[in-house]
């Protein structure tokens, strides 16, 4: 082995940075992409991704259109993240609760969780209608402006909060986005008293979402459930009636990993989940 690359060593660490890097610039293309437009994502020379490229194809991470020469994600990604959601069980146990949900407010449901600071989807149903929400499982959004994010940071300890939100900042993505650490901690403590948040086109211009979080035995949120929906379908006057909804789904989860409710268990916990 050549001196300085033992398994240890910056240099291969390095190699896998640029490769799960280009791993997520796919994950987030819109379309296939060529090297030259991977390079460009990543920030590298087209030769260095070239060799990364083809060391993720011959894995199956990677597939590369043979006419086109333009690269997608492989099957090898799906089948590894089929095994790790089989045993991430609280997606299977969520299910039925988000289509109860789905019966009852009619618009589109989702499961997340906190990521390394960030919303994953984990699970999405949709009514039948023709406006619906651009939202994937597997993507990703900040959590200082979704509903579901919002609805666990607040549930979180406020220094763990606190980290997430330095780390990632407040960035504005729309004209209603929070961007100022007090403003957004003033909007946690009412979510931590009624229980439930509201993304009020926060995140998305014309679309209103409400989220509860998913508590575990300790209280601790592990995930959060919501609702989404056009801003003309859910105005304002309607949401704490379809909260009250999004609280009994979530609140139906917590008890099944664990949770007790205030009255049995006397300690901190969520506030009015359920109105």
């Amino acid at each position: 082995m050549p001196k300085g690359k033992t398994d240890s060593s910056p240099y291969k660490v390095q190699v896998l940075d640029r490769s799960l890097a280009i791993i997520d610039a796919l994950a987030n293309a819109r379309d296939d992409a060529s090297l030259a437009e991977l390079a460009e994502k990543v920030k590298l020379h087209k030769s260095t991704v070239h060799r990364l490229t083809s060391i993720l194809e011959r894995h199956g991470i990677l597939e590369r259109d043979t006419r086109s020469g333009r690269y997608r994600l492989g099957l090898r990604l799906f089948e590894l993240g089929n095994i790790a959601m089989g045993r991430f069980d609280i997606r299977d146990r969520a299910h039925p609760h988000l289509e109860k949900l789905l019966y009852e407010v009619d618009e589109t449901v989702h499961l997340c969780a906190l990521e390394a600071g960030e919303v994953l989807y984990l699970d999405k149903i949709e009514p039948v209608r023709s406006v619906r929400m651009a939202s994937r499982i597997g993507r990703r959004n900040p959590a200082h402006c979704t509903s579901v994010g919002k609805a666990i940071l607040a549930f979180l300890p406020e220094s763990e909060a606190d980290d997430i939100l330095r780390q990632h900042g407040l960035k504005r993505l729309t004209p209603k986005t929070i961007t100022t650490p007090a403003e957004l901690k003033a909007d946690l403590k009412l979510i931590r008293d009624r229980g439930y948040a509201i993304d009020n086109e926060e995140n998305e211009e014309g679309v209103r979402c409400i989220g509860a979080p998913v508590l575990d035995h300790s209280g601790r949120p592990i995930a959060a459930i919501s609702i989404s929906a056009p801003s003309f379908r859910l105005p304002l006057d309607k949401v704490p009636t379809v909260a009250a909804s999004v609280c009994r789904a979530a609140l139906a989860l917590s008890q099944e990993s664990g949770y007790q409710p205030p009255s049995k268990r006397g300690n901190r916990s969520v506030a009015k989940m359920v109105t």
